[in-house]
């Protein structure tokens, strides 16, 4: 069962809202690969959506997220 918590715990988030997030995460990856590829063929269609997509997702992936510090995660005081 750690397995499938263990993860999710690190970033603060139970299994459900994990699976949640990474779904919204999957969705917008495959429309955007999606976009990529007709972008490739018609050059005019879809001019920033990848890079909008890659900014999108580090916003909410590295920059927004809200972690839970564990105890393992605060240094000591010196």
């Amino acid at each position: 069962m750690r397995a499938f918590t263990e993860h999710p715990k690190s970033v603060g988030e139970t299994y459900t809202q994990h699976m949640g997030s990474a779904f919204s995460f999957g969705a917008d990856m495959f429309v955007t690969s999606i976009c990529c590829f007709l972008h490739g063929i018609f050059p005019f269609l879809f001019v920033t959506t990848g890079k909008e997509c890659v900014q999108r997702l580090h916003h909410r992936m590295v920059t927004h997220r809200h972690r839970q510090q564990s105890a393992s995660d605060i240094a000591p005081a010196e």
